[in-house]
């Protein structure tokens, strides 16, 4: 247990912290999954649309600091490459 008071506050700020970033991993997460579902659908009209509602959430949590900015960037590189290929 912290014991002093501002480590008592760096506890509860942190406490704070995670049920933010929870909340966006969780998002981001989700929108992907959406992404994947659509790819593996074969709509490429709805892979489109989830691919462009999905990119502003991935660099979001990028920014924010909940995934890395290179693992973020690849996440969005490796999906709009499957979307592309269903042109085909």
């Amino acid at each position: 247990m912290a014991n002093t008071k501002s480590a008592q506050k760096a506890t509860r700020v942190i406490a704070r912290r995670t049920e933010v970033n929870k909340s966006r991993r969780t998002r981001m997460r989700t929108v992907v999954v959406k992404v994947e579902e659509a790819i593996a659908s074969g709509d490429r009209n709805k892979a489109v649309a989830a691919l462009k509602e999905a990119e502003p959430v991935i660099m979001r949590a990028a920014q924010m600091g909940v995934a890395h900015k290179n693992a973020a960037s690849r996440k969005v590189s490796r999906l709009t490459k499957r979307v592309a290929q269903l042109a085909k």
